[in-house]
């Protein structure tokens, strides 16, 4: 039985080819399309999931008010950890570690720029990143120590053996290598080349002892049978008890499965994070393979005169509905196991491409059982799910109505089968309309003014010799004709690395916790960065050398600290007097979606990490770039010369929201396809149906304009009632989305009436061409068996 009913599946695929390829295609890219959404899942859900004691694996973060809110945030005092180890018996280990840091690693001739982290001997005890050689304990111990990764391992020594090795970091100092390390995964947030030791660190940057000072990351292992509800109360008063002057102050402790997705905080409370892209898109891969079911329905019920006398003789010579429902669910399936295997094809072929746009390292793991397993229920639940309803439907026919030739129904207004095209378009419709309005938002960000100029502005991280031989490489870029301007600063144009709310002034109130970023500038910030001055100078140490301690204000600074007169007043920072000698128009150092802050910019006594060169205009960038390159190379011979372009920073901004508006594009054209799909092959089998029918009134006079409007009137009248259901949904998501940006658009009329024209110019293409067909087809042909 069961191989009779496998012959009359492949026989009814092969008689009915151009319906079983728009069934398999349209199943194979829904199929295909959710597979790779699920790998995204997998990989967004699985980030730091891997470590062995992940369940007692803490973040600590701070939470204090500033500037009126409540805010949490999870850079910490180094001091913190010590504190922890001391005064928690609860704590089995601490770990402290640094921002990223590229240091210069030099064997012999090989010189590498590379990127790790400083980390406490801990580290490796708190996390699962597998020890491939040395000593898990004492790898990190000694200040001369340096962990590799195997990848890097390999570039710097080859085939060598590289544990006991030297290696010269930053030209300054020798340190032997301890230990090597497996690469680290990509679903992690730690991601490094190489492992150096805190003590390291402290012995670059000294001992900070400070409680006001966030500036590095600490995380905690507890002991195995400690009580997190009985530490939290005594984390929330930490701060407290070495700063009194901070009551109000609270730390607590995150668990590790809670970083990836739900680490967004709003006045202090969890309120989601890259969940809701979870979530999402886990609803666009349940859609796709929906519509690609839904197709399959339609089309299999559309046809089911096709199949009714066949149903009629099973039933008249004793055939239980039962085994008819197996029959057709059992093709079904056989359709999804082919269609399957063709997604699979897919897969593999655009995982590259869907790697690039996601920025992952996704990848199908063929060697685990569990995916084979996962992926023949999801075959099999696909197939269950496209199959279940026309399987109950066409099992339903009353044999004698059917050999009768009386099945048929009068056309009813509300059809299983309207409804769920109607359901087709309204999620195609909704993601076009998302669409525009996610590609409109990173437009309005981007067409803001970033208060400087971007163009032609380069910067290099003050390395080895550069900063020693500042003056002197920045006399020879400027008599080059290299760069127009030069600068030193703290910190690159696009990016915040020091905020305080220390800054003292005249009439301060004492409960002002406004938060202030602070920059720092040598002279000509202005000039390079080509940032427009609002009231007094720009820093200029040779005319003016006190301008080592003066400052300049942007003009939400100079709102925040209520001045009227800005210009001489003195602000305290680090129990240094600084003057203002300027104020400068709002600039954006941060997002492009959010209201600029604060800035006090500190003169030349300040710190710097960076040297912004204007390139000169009048030669090409290639010109300038290999001028400034020979100068940088003559005075830091041992440092490659390694700049950056502020628009490329700048750009980078918008990669998370463009990356969702490419996906949403994506998704949304592959709904729109797919259900175009199965829009063409109801059109193709309702011009069939009705060939006679279309024969009758040509004879009597119709027009071809007249038949194609009758054919396409029905499918139109189902986007339009879409196009009203998804607009309502989109608009709906999209002002919750838009919520999430202080600088953001409005959502205009006009959006919804593109989408419109869209997806009823795309229905009418579709449907048109067998329209068209159908009603210049001679009507001889449809009415000789008449």
């Amino acid at each position: 039985m069961l191989l009779n009913y496998l012959k009359v599946a492949l026989r009814n695929l092969w008689k009915n080819r151009g319906f079983s390829f728009i069934n398999i295609t349209g199943l194979a890219i829904g199929m295909a399309s959710a597979i790779l959404i699920l790998l995204w899942i997998q990989n967004e859900v699985s980030y730091d999931q891997f470590h062995e004691k992940k369940d007692r694996i803490y973040e600590v973060w701070n939470r204090a008010i500033f500037s009126g809110q409540l805010h949490c945030w999870n850079t910490t005092p180094k001091v913190l950890a010590s504190a922890m180890q001391h005064d928690f018996p609860e704590v089995e280990h601490v770990a402290r570690l640094n921002f990223g840091s590229h240091l210069l690693l030099t064997v012999g001739d090989k010189r590498l720029s590379s990127e790790g982290n400083m980390v406490d001997s801990d580290f490796l005890q708190v996390f699962t990143f597998p020890l491939l050689k040395g000593d898990l304990n004492t790898a990190l111990v000694d200040m001369h120590s340096i962990v590799l990764t195997q990848t890097l391992a390999k570039k710097l020594f080859g085939a060598e053996e590289p544990m006991g090795k030297l290696i010269r970091v930053e030209d300054k100092e020798n340190l032997k290598v301890t230990g090597i390390v497996a690469d680290p995964p990509n679903n992690t947030r730690f991601q490094f080349e190489y492992l150096m030791s805190w003590a390291y660190y402290r012995h670059e940057h000294g001992d900070d002892l400070q409680w006001d000072n966030n500036s590095t990351r600490t995380y905690v292992l507890l002991k195995p049978n400690a009580s997190v509800a009985g530490l939290a109360p005594k984390m929330k008063l930490i701060k407290g008890r070495y700063e009194p002057d901070e009551p109000k102050w609270e730390m607590f402790l995150y668990p590790i499965s809670r970083w990836r997705l739900y680490s967004s905080f709003k006045e202090g409370v969890e309120q989601g994070g890259k969940i809701e892209f979870v979530r999402l898109f886990g609803i666009i891969a349940g859609f796709l393979v929906l519509i690609a079911c839904i197709n399959f329905m339609n089309l299999s019920t559309a046809r089911s005169e096709k199949r009714a006398k066949e149903v009629g003789i099973r039933k008249v010579v004793g055939a239980p509905r039962s085994a008819l429902i197996a029959q057709f669910i059992g093709e079904s399936m056989l359709l999804a196991l082919i269609a399957g295997a063709l997604a699979i094809g897919i897969v593999q072929l655009s995982l590259h491409g869907f790697n690039e746009l996601t920025a992952k390292r996704l990848f199908v793991p063929y060697g685990s059982p569990y995916f084979w397993i996962a992926g023949l229920l999801f075959v099999l639940v696909t197939g269950l799910l496209a199959g279940s309803y026309p399987a109950f439907f066409l099992s339903s026919f009353q044999p004698v109505k059917v050999l009768k030739g009386t099945f048929k129904k009068a056309h009813a207004l509300i059809t299983p089968r309207k409804v769920l095209v109607v359901l087709q378009f309204t999620f195609a419709i909704t993601l076009i309309i998302c669409t525009i309005i996610v590609k409109q938002q990173i437009s309005h960000a981007q067409a803001r003014d970033t208060g400087y100029d971007r163009n032609n502005l380069v910067y290099h991280y003050l390395t080895g010799d550069v900063e020693k031989n500042y003056v002197l490489i920045r006399q020879e870029l400027l008599s080059s004709g290299a760069a127009s301007a030069v600068t030193k600063t703290s910190a690159p144009l696009t990016q915040a690395w020091s905020d305080t709310w220390g800054f003292t002034w005249d009439g301060k109130d004492p409960n002002d916790k406004t938060d202030f970023d602070r920059y720092c500038a040598d002279e000509e910030l202005a000039a390079t960065a080509g940032i427009q001055l609002v009231a007094g100078r720009d820093f200029d140490l040779k005319q003016y050398p006190t301008d080592s301690t003066g400052v300049i204000l942007n003009e939400s600074a100079v709102r925040a600290m209520h001045f009227s007169k800005p210009l001489g007043q003195v602000i305290g920072d680090d129990n240094v007097k600084w003057h203002v000698v300027g104020v400068i128009k709002d600039f954006i150092l941060r997002s492009p979606y959010s209201p600029t802050t604060p800035m006090v910019i500190e003169g030349a006594k300040g710190w710097f990490s960076v040297i912004h060169i204007k390139l000169n205009s009048a030669h090409s960038t290639e010109e300038d770039l290999a001028k400034a390159k020979a100068i940088f190379s003559k005075y830091n011979p041992v440092y490659p010369f390694e700049y950056h372009f502020i628009d490329e920073d700048y750009a980078k901004k918008f990669d998370d929201e463009r990356r969702t508006g490419t996906l949403t594009a994506l998704f949304a054209a592959l709904t729109v396809f797919i259900s175009c799909l199965g829009l063409f092959g109801l059109a193709t089998y309702m011009a069939e149906n009705r060939i006679k029918e279309i024969g009758v009134r040509k004879v009597l006079g119709a027009s071809v304009t007249g038949l194609a409007s009758l054919l396409t009137r029905d499918f139109l009248r189902l986007v339009l009632i879409s196009l009203l259901i998804a607009s309502l949904i989109a608009w709906i998501a999209m002002h919750i989305w838009l919520q999430g940006y202080a600088y953001r658009i409005a959502i205009e009329w006009w959006v919804f009436a593109a989408a419109g024209l869209m997806s009823v110019g795309i229905a009418v293409v579709t449907v048109s061409f067998q329209a068209i067909r159908a009603a210049t087809a001679n009507p001889v042909k449809s009415l000789r068996t008449e």
